[in-house]
C-alpha cells in the first residue's frame, strides 16, 4: 500500500489537515478556523485525529520561525502567543507519528518545487503574498532553511520606501507592511476613506494595488540578483488579483534585475491553497525516507 503522510496547515486565519502520497496526491482534506492561541494545538490535534490511523507519518506547516528541534522560535503578532510551542513534541504525543515542523512557506515552497510551478527548476524563489509574505528558497526540490529556520523571510526585507509603515514583527517599512493584502487593504482606506476587501479593490483596478506591486518587484529584483533563481514563482491569496498585481510587478522586477537574472520567469503557483499541507506532508514522507528533516538542509 503506498505510504500516507498526515498533513497539517497552522495558518493565521484557518488549519487545515489531510492524506499526501509520495506523488503529492492529496486525499482526505479538512479544514476549520483557527482559534485563538492557547487552543491551536488542540484545534488542529482534534482536526487531523480522524486521519491519523491512515499515515505513517506527520507534516506540520505552520506560521512561524520553526528551529531545527521542531519549536516555534519566534512569531508576528498573526498568531498571539505561538512563539515558544513545542508543536513537534506535542503532536508526536497527541498523534503518536513521527512528526516534521516547518515553515508555512517553507512547505507550500517544498510543494511547488517538487510538484508544482517550480518542479523542472534547479533553483527556485517562492513568495507567498496574502495575510502576510513569506517565501522559500530550493535547491533540487529542497528548502533551504537556513542555521535557524529563517531562509526565505522575503517579507521582512526592507521595502524601497519610507513611510514608517509597521510591519506585523514590527520593524517599520518591510515590504510585508506595504505589499500584503490587509496593507493593501489600508492604503485604499487612506487614500479614498473607503474600507473595501482586496476582491473589491481588484475589481475596481485603484493603483494603489499597482503601487504595492511595483515595491513587490523591485524587492524581487534584489533577492534574484542575490541568489540567481531559475524561476520565480508567485503564490498566496494577493496573487490572484492576476495581472493587475503581476503586470507592474513584473515590470518593476525586469527594470531592476541584472541581465542574468532578469530572464528569470515571474510564475503563477500551480498548488492553491493546498501548497501547505501537500509540501509538509512530502517533506514528513521524505524525513522518514531518508532519516533527516528539513532543518538538515
Amino acid at each position: 500500500m503506498t505510504p500516507l503522510a498526515l498533513a497539517i496547515d497552522i495558518g493565521g486565519t484557518k488549519i487545515a489537515a489531510g492524506l499526501v502520497a509520495a506523488d503529492g496526491t492529496l486525499a482526505g482534506r479538512r479544514r476549520t478556523a483557527t482559534p485563538p492561541g492557547p487552543s491551536i494545538l488542540r484545534t488542529a490535534f482534534e482536526l487531523a485525529r480522524p486521519l491519523a490511523a491512515h499515515a505513517v507519518a506527520c507534516g506540520i506547516g505552520t506560521a512561524g520561525t520553526v528551529d531545527p528541534l521542531g519549536r516555534i522560535a519566534s512569531a508576528t503578532d498573526l498568531l498571539t502567543g505561538w512563539a515558544g510551542t513545542d508543536v513537534k513534541g506535542e503532536a508526536e504525543r497527541a498523534l503518536r507519528l513521527p512528526a516534521v515542523v516547518l515553515n508555512d512557506c517553507h512547505a507550500a515552497g517544498a510543494a511547488e518545487a517538487r510538484v508544482g510551478a517550480a518542479r523542472d527548476t534547479r533553483t527556485a524563489l517562492i513568495v507567498a503574498i496574502g495575510t502576510g509574505i513569506g517565501g522559500a528558497v530550493c535547491t533540487e526540490g529542497r528548502v533551504r532553511t537556513g542555521v535557524t529556520g529563517t531562509a526565505g523571510s522575503i517579507g521582512h526585507l526592507p521595502a524601497p520606501a519610507s513611510t514608517g509603515a509597521r510591519c506585523s514583527c514590527g520593524a517599520l517599512d518591510h515590504i510585508e507592511a506595504h505589499a500584503s493584502g490587509p496593507a493593501i487593504e489600508r492604503a485604499y482606506l487612506k487614500e479614498t476613506g473607503q474600507a473595501l476587501p482586496l476582491a473589491e479593490i481588484g475589481r475596481l483596478g485603484s493603483h494603489v494595488i499597482a503601487d504595492a506591486a511595483a515595491l513587490m518587484g523591485r524587492v524581487l529584483a534584489g533577492a534574484a540578483n542575490l541568489i540567481d533563481p531559475d524561476a520565480i514563482v508567485i503564490a498566496g491569496g494577493v496573487s490572484m488579483l492576476g495581472s493587475v498585481l503581476l503586470g507592474p510587478m513584473e515590470a518593476a522586477y525586469r527594470a531592476e534585475t541584472l541581465p542574468g537574472p532578469s530572464a528569470a520567469p515571474l510564475l503563477q503557483a500551480t498548488l492553491g491553497e493546498d501548497a501547505g499541507l501537500v509540501g509538509a506532508g512530502l517533506e514528513a514522507l521524505s524525513h522518514l525516507e531518508n532519516g533527516s528533516s528539513c532543518a538538515d538542509c
